[in-house]
């Protein structure tokens, strides 16, 4: 099974010797040579000095109050079943990247601590505060109480410049055992998808990271920051040789809100999208290859209705960058800012055309889960040629569909197992409004058209829960 987890944990009760055990002490797992390192400069050098930038955090929480009812069964003071409830404590770690005591770290590390504690790497322990915190990229800003002397900020690095392979150390405070450098490679970059936080975009590096590393720096052959550790892909827990960091390109922007507002403010375009995956793109007539992400639905008075986007565009580029897929273009799209222009490049009809759009502003979002629905029984309409039956949808499965006069919509009530259109993932509950971009206006004509299709049918459906978006159905050939 596969456990993905973010890297704050307890300490390990271990018998280590003294010189093992020392919390301040850095411990290094590098190979005895490497190439690519800059002229006159030593591995050593380059980790000692990443390590003064790094610091230890412990966050605590206090300890719960208890209702008064319960007193009678734990006593006046608090007492529980193993005596008094202690406070709750963490640990984790954060990158200074500021002579004024700013530090760098994971949202994660410190959420709901009612005091933290950062511990330097010359073993000097100070009180910090929070500066804000951005719980949907997981990262957070802290400042220590107080004048400070000493402190050696982190220069930051272009995380987008990073190649595969590209060796990488990486710094933390791992079981709560102190300062700890381990070293891996780039092992991919643009990770996405993975559940961790809504916004993600993660480097993948196989330098040993553990629990504890939360928040502690990646950094390149230059000693500088290119990634906020953050996660672990693990099935015990501990390393196996899959990390993810957030990378300072987006770690940066997230900084500069915080330190402003204290809050992070996201632009928003107002679409519906979709990966353009290979069925999607023959059912577009664009060529084989294509990447972008499919436009499956504009909001009304959003800045891509006031731009003129469309449903069927397929978004290729902002400016000068391409887009690979969904989560990218909602990365860049967020990370833009509200009331930002963007020159969006799209594909509309097979014709390249640009767009420029002033971003909204990202609305609160309302509780996106999909409601229990009961799954409709089997009507007794034939199935069609492509494996899927269909009836009117039902009314309140219609209340709120913007339909053209003269517009139906159709669900999907039952799919034959291993037809095309359960190859193509449509589901039972699906609700139809479009074939072949045409608006369907009754179950016989829909039927008639996906009995008659040859080479691939495009869907726009409606799903349970979710939002618009195009299903490619690759039609059988008589």
């Amino acid at each position: 099974m596969r456990a993905i987890a973010t890297l704050t944990g307890a300490v390990l009760a271990l018998s280590l010797s003294p010189a093992i055990a020392a919390p301040n002490a850095p411990t290094f797992n590098v190979p005895p040579a490497l190439s690519g390192l800059p002229a006159g400069v030593s591995l050593p050098d380059i980790a000692e000095k990443a390590v003064s930038s790094v610091v230890n955090i412990r966050s605590t929480q206090a300890a719960p109050r208890l209702d008064p009812r319960m007193r009678r069964f734990f006593g006046p003071f608090g007492l529980g079943p193993r005596g008094p409830m202690a406070p709750r404590e963490g640990q984790g770690s954060g990158v200074v990247v500021a002579a004024d005591g700013l530090i760098l770290t994971n949202n994660h590390v410190i959420e709901s601590a009612d005091s933290l504690e950062v511990i330097l790497s010359d073993g000097r322990e100070l009180p910090a505060e929070l500066v804000g915190a951005d719980p949907k990229t997981d990262l957070a800003l802290i400042r220590i109480e107080g004048a400070v002397d000493g402190l050696v900020p982190m220069p930051f690095g272009d995380s987008d410049s990073l190649r595969l392979g590209e060796s990488v150390l990486a710094i933390g405070n791992p079981f709560g055992l102190g300062h700890t450098v381990t070293m891996g490679i780039v092992s991919a970059k643009g990770r996405a998808g993975m559940g961790i936080v809504d916004y993600e975009d993660f480097i993948q590096t196989d330098a040993a990271i553990n629990p504890g590393n939360s928040g502690g720096a990646l950094v390149n052959l230059r000693g500088e920051l290119v990634g906020i550790n953050t996660a672990i892909l693990s099935r015990s827990g501990g390393y196996q040789g899959i990390g993810f960091a957030i990378p300072t390109a987006m770690a940066r922007i997230v900084m500069g809100d915080l330190l402003e507002d204290g809050t992070v403010d996201r632009g928003w375009l107002g679409v519906g999208i979709q990966d353009l995956d290979r069925r999607l793109a023959r059912g577009f007539g664009l060529p084989a290859g294509t990447d972008g992400v499919l436009v499956t639905g504009v909001l009304p008075d959003t800045a891509a209705a006031r731009a003129g986007l469309k449903r069927g565009d397929v978004i290729v580029g902002i400016g000068d960058r391409e887009i690979r897929n969904a989560g990218h273009l909602r990365n860049t799209v967020a990370l833009s800012g509200a009331g930002e222009s963007i020159d969006l490049r799209l594909l509309r009809d097979g014709r390249e055309i640009s767009v420029e759009v002033t971003l909204g502003r990202l609305p609160d979002q309302a509780d996106a889960r999909p409601q229990q629905q009961q799954q409709p029984a089997r009507d007794k309409l034939e199935s069609t040629r492509l494996g899927l039956t269909l009836r009117p949808a039902p009314e309140r499965m219609v209340d709120g569909l913007d339909l053209q006069r003269g517009q139906t919509a159709l669900m999907v009530t039952a799919i034959d197992p291993g037809s095309p259109a359960a190859r193509a993932g449509l589901r039972v509950g699906d609700i139809v409004l479009e074939i072949d971009r045409k608006p369907v206006v009754s179950p016989r004509e829909a039927r008639q058209t996906l009995n008659a299709a040859r080479g691939t049918v495009l869907l726009l459906v409606k799903r349970q829960g979710g939002g618009q978006q195009f299903v490619a159905i690759d039609a059988p050939q008589k």
